[in-house]
């Protein structure tokens, strides 16, 4: 007896679903049940909304992070004092903003050198940094990159690079070795910005 499964359709919707990070087999057939299923769900809003961000989010060219024809949220901001703090990701200025306790600009490399990876400094953001160090007369570089091996070998090169341009600092105590900005809470990095070194 041939086994009973779902429609083509439907594994097609899991596949994409579990190609998703974080999301394993199971959730993705949890997600695509609940969607095809729910009175709740509407897809074609999903999808709406996934198709107009694609569409009109790309990374700002200054800072690294997300933009759109409206310009960036954090470029754009009036006030914002001459400290540089550099991250690894986009997704690491959220959190640091978050904290509360920093209010200067970001700068978003993009990844961090990995020789295994075969990620060098050229396929960094790192030309562009020290454009904005020179054209926006930055007082501090404060260098917030994960605490794992990569991380530390990107901040020593961009501190050796950085040398004698302005003040490199690096974030102190509190983020947890081997961690990334993405899973420290709001305190943690505000000791870790009060305590740079």
């Amino acid at each position: 007896m041939a086994r009973i499964d779902y429609p083509e359709s439907v594994h097609r919707l899991i596949l994409e679903l579990k190609a998703l990070p974080g999301v394993g087999p199971r959730s993705a057939e949890r997600m695509a049940i609940w969607l095809i299923q729910s009175a709740k769900a509407d897809p074609s809003s999903l999808s709406a909304a996934l198709l107009e961000a694609k569409e009109t989010v790309r990374p700002c060219q200054r800072c690294g992070f997300f933009s759109t024809q409206e310009g960036c949220r954090v470029c754009d901001h009036p006030r914002r004092e001459a400290v540089l703090c550099v991250v690894e990701q986009a997704t690491d200025v959220l959190p640091m903003e978050r904290s509360g306790a920093f209010s200067g600009r970001y700068h978003c490399l993009g990844g961090k050198l990995s020789p295994l990876d075969n990620v060098t400094p050229e396929d960094l953001r790192i030309g562009p940094l020290l454009e904005r160090i020179r054209d926006e007369s930055i007082e501090e570089v404060i260098l917030a990159l994960g605490a794992d091996v990569e991380g530390e070998a990107t901040a020593n090169y961009l501190a050796g690079l950085l040398g004698g341009r302005c003040r490199v600092t690096r974030l102190a105590q509190g983020l947890p070795a081997g961690g990334g900005l993405e899973h420290a809470d709001a305190l943690t990095l505000a000791r870790a910005l009060e305590g740079r070194r």
